[in-house]
């Protein structure tokens, strides 16, 4: 199997290089390339290929959620996970708005880190409990209103992927292992991590997520927290 080809992209030296040492310790990740600021990745376009960016949000210059759109741009293939010390919400919701593929603490240990890049890279959608916790409860605390098609975020931004305020009823309803894994979604856990805690396999815990996105007729795990967070569930 080909080595994930990792852009790292922090201005702390330190916690930069230390990152660097410690994926290199997984045999499933190389290092493409690595900078300080927005200016130094963007100019390893052409030069690299990353499979998934990790990125920074307070850089010198532009800050890395301004910077996301230009990666798109740079790296069209590549998956931008966010790895922030950002505890803000608004945040979150700008960088998953303008096309982050995760957003992770650096708190976040380094075991669930590489489980992250690794499910980034697959397609699915990482942002950190804490913060997804955060994320439901701002739409607890303030429903939202407006467009029926996206529902705005704590800040008035439009939100990707977000279930509108009223949902048409599912199309079938949610058998109680169904409600019993869409709480555990909307408190951020993997698919393993529910697997583990309900005893069951991995790959039953995924068809059951395909199950309630199809049911309520949503897109995205995101959409599952924020409907759970709507609906009471949580």
């Amino acid at each position: 199997m080909n080595s994930i080809q990792l852009l790292v992209v922090d201005d702390h030296n330190l916690f930069r290089r230390g990152l660097i040492a410690l994926l290199k310790q997984d045999g499933r990740f190389a290092i493409a390339g690595e900078a300080a600021d927005m200016g130094q990745a963007l100019r390893c376009a052409g030069q690299i290929s990353p499979d998934v960016i990790l990125l920074d949000n307070h850089l010198p210059g532009v800050r890395g959620i301004e910077g996301i759109p230009a990666l798109k741009e740079a790296f069209p293939s590549a998956r931008i996970l966010m790895l922030t010390v950002s505890e803000h919400e608004e945040d979150l919701a700008a960088a998953m708005q303008v096309g982050a593929d995760g957003y992770l603490l650096k708190t976040v240990e380094s075991d669930q880190l590489c489980q992250a890049i690794v499910r980034v890279l697959a397609g699915e959608p990482v942002i950190s409990p804490e913060m997804m916790t955060k994320f439901v409860a701002a739409f607890r605390a303030k429903p939202p209103s407006g467009a029926p098609d996206l529902a705005p975020d704590p800040m008035g931004l439009p939100l990707p992927c977000a279930p509108p305020t009223e949902l048409a009823a599912p199309q079938e309803p949610l058998s109680v292992r169904e409600r019993e894994i869409l709480l555990l979604v909307a408190h951020g856990d993997s698919n393993k991590v529910i697997a583990r805690q309900l005893a069951i396999a991995e790959t039953t815990v995924k068809v059951h997520v395909q199950n309630i996105l199809r049911k309520l007729q949503l897109s995205s795990r995101v959409q599952a927290a924020v409907y759970a967070a709507n609906h009471g569930l949580i």
